[in-house]
């Protein structure tokens, strides 16, 4: 008798099979593409990658702001892609390594509920017939593409996040319906290699749900270095490379590309899995679960982008940290108040717990706090004329840390500290006396509380 059986390879489920297997469980995880899923080969891993190649390049090109001088600079394209699935590639062996380190069982193939009896649930992948007594269902999400008149007519012009990595020539010009993480990220790369970029947003605001000010900060950066913003703009209709979209004010425009990425939101996978064989309950396509992870159906957990909630990477490996430690006598829940928010752009986007916006809505009363980047002294020393901001949220009664939010290099490796400190409920004088490391960016985190 299996233990767990896992289906989905991605962040949520190849960290359970990991963390199960070293806790002495008898695990089965099923994949039907690649071991990590769409974060390590159709998302996560490529696109920094490639940000990172578009970065070193950023870097050489303004080295004279720090006295290097390049000649002869070029990139090239065929290269940077060439070295992102390099790195996928060796990434996904890491990850082999690790499921046979820790004895799961990986079996490639499209996995299918068949139902329950005595023995266990039952679980088909090809000829093959297992048995389990604890499913856990990481099966993830993809790319949703709105009915939008003209996409499909458009043939391989309209692209998702999955196609644009696989594209081998540089378009010149590219049209974005969707200025979210996924379509900022892509937009910053091709905005530093000199492709043509659009973003069209219907929201007021691109990067919608992290904190405004900050957003509209870094929309002014991009717009600066050639990006052009439609914001508050509804698309009604893509006509073979234009995309039509209609403006507040009602008029009808166009913006024309080599290649369309939409990148507007992604949709859980459920189906064709059979989990109407078990009963499990859906809400709006998503497997609804509980604090513990756990589906209506005894025994049937769910993890990561299937549940439709929080979709992240390091999200789902979290949850199914707290399926496996459930399992093994080590009862957890599952907390969101202190999940961080990347967006790999540059400069970096990187915020947790509560915005002003969602404090508001939320009828939490608090104080903030505020600093340009410019007051860590290692900030000055790497960014030649860069912009940056920290904003500090904190308990109006008690003066706990409930948000913090960043724009600036490397706020993506400093925003974990703001983590612990929300998930800790540390206030500003335990943040005040904590030493910071001196010089390092990370101290205009210490900065902003004495802000108070």
């Amino acid at each position: 008798m299996i233990d767990l059986a896992i289906i989905g390879g991605g962040p949520g489920g190849y960290v359970a099979a990991e963390r199960a297997g070293a806790k002495g469980l008898n695990v089965v995880l099923f994949e039907k593409k690649e071991l990590g899923g769409v974060c390590l080969n159709e998302g996560c891993i490529p696109t920094k990658t490639l940000l990172y190649s578009a970065k070193v390049y950023d870097s050489a090109l303004h080295g004279d702001k720090y006295g290097v001088q390049v000649s002869g600079l070029t990139f090239d394209f065929s290269r940077i892609v060439a070295r992102k699935n390099k790195v996928v590639k060796k990434l996904v062996a890491g990850v082999g390594s690790k499921m046979k380190a820790h004895k799961v069982q990986v079996v490639k193939g499209e996995a299918y509920i068949k139902g329950r009896s005595a023995e266990g649930i039952e679980i088909t992948a090809g000829s093959e017939s297992f048995k389990a007594a604890n499913l856990l269902v990481c099966t993830g999400s993809e790319a949703f593409v709105p009915p939008i008149p003209g996409v499909k007519e458009a043939g391989d012009i309209v692209l998702t996040n999955r196609e644009i990595l696989q594209l081998t020539e540089q378009p010149r010009s590219l049209v974005i319906i969707g200025g979210g993480v996924i379509g900022m990220e892509f937009a910053s790369f091709y905005n530093s290699i000199g492709t043509e970029v659009t973003v069209i947003e219907m929201l007021p605001e691109i990067l919608g749900g992290l904190d405004s000010e900050i957003s509209a900060m870094l929309r002014d950066i991009y717009a600066k270095k050639g990006i052009k913003f439609n914001l508050s703009c509804k698309v009604v209709e893509v006509k073979g490379n234009e995309v039509v979209y209609e403006t507040p004010a009602g008029d009808k425009l166009s913006a024309a590309g080599d290649k369309i990425l939409v990148s507007v939101g992604r949709r859980a996978v459920t189906a064709g899995l059979g989990l109407e064989n078990l009963g499990v309950e859906l809400v709006r396509g998503a497997v609804k679960v509980d604090e513990k992870m756990r589906t209506n159906v005894p025994n049937v957990f769910a993890a990561g982008d299937v549940t439709g909630f929080s979709m992240l990477a390091h999200t789902a490996s979290r949850e199914g940290e707290v399926v496996v430690n459930n399992l093994t006598g080590r009862p957890d829940t599952m907390r969101y108040n202190a999940i961080p928010g990347v967006v790999y752009t540059n400069p970096e986007v990187a915020g947790v717990g509560l915005t002003e916006e969602t404090a508001n809505k939320e009828g939490v009363a608090y104080r903030i706090a505020k600093l340009p980047m410019a007051y860590a002294g290692r900030f000055v020393a790497e960014n030649e004329g860069g912009t940056g901001l920290c904003k500090v949220l904190v308990g109006a009664k008690y003066g706990e840390v409930l948000g913090v939010h960043m724009l600036g290099n490397p706020c993506s490796e400093m925003i974990y500290g703001a983590c612990m400190a929300i998930e800790q409920e540390m206030t500003l004088r335990e943040m005040q006396e904590i030493v910071f490391p001196h010089p390092t960016v990370s101290e205009i985190f210490k900065e902003t509380v004495f802000e108070f």
